[in-house]
């Protein structure tokens, strides 16, 4: 599956080459180290993310998580980061958690927020959701504008929620709710 912006292609994983997101991986994997938790050296390979890759295809057809990987419309192959969608629960709750990476390179030029805004579109009408959940760490004040921009309300602060290269963070839990379905 492909979902299009104006400017973007965001991938699912059976669209995307291994060696394309291994790639992406290693060209961030400093930057990334403060926001993520401690990773192995195969990690950064494409055989790790070949696997990944099936995972998430899985995890598709299971109707549990829905991880898009974004790129230039104009370099299908460069892969610049990614919006997912785990933990999907339908039922009565019909939520799921939004979680999202952008290219060190590629930050400040709006691409996260019209990602985001995308993936948002098709998770309140194509799979009929009615909650979505991020959480953000206090200091990532880009991550929470693009989460403000793109209509997340924060509902306070989670105290040592994740374990982020090795320490406990405490993260902002921000909401977006599908008002059309009430």
């Amino acid at each position: 599956m492909i979902l299009e912006t104006d400017r973007l292609f965001l991938l699912s994983p059976d669209s995307v080459d291994a060696g394309d997101v291994a790639e992406y991986v290693r060209r961030n994997r400093d930057f990334m180290r403060e926001f993520e938790p401690e990773r192995e050296s195969a990690y950064y390979t494409a055989e790790f993310h070949r696997e990944m890759l099936e995972r998430q295809a899985q995890e598709w057809k299971e109707q549990k998580g829905y991880r898009f990987y974004i790129a230039p419309k104009d370099d299908r192959h460069l892969i610049m980061g990614f919006v997912g969608l785990s933990n999907v629960v339908m039922g009565a709750f019909c939520s799921c958690f939004i979680g999202c990476q952008l290219d060190k390179d590629h930050l400040r030029q709006g691409f996260m927020t019209e990602a985001i805004n995308e993936v948002v579109r098709y998770a309140f009408g194509s799979l009929g959701l009615h909650r979505i959940e991020g959480n953000i760490m206090p200091r990532n004040k880009a991550s929470i504008g693009v989460a403000l921009k793109c209509g997340f309300v924060n509902e306070g602060l989670s105290k040592k929620y994740l374990k982020i290269n090795g320490v406990w963070e405490d993260h902002f839990h921000f909401v977006r709710l599908n008002e059309e379905m009430e």
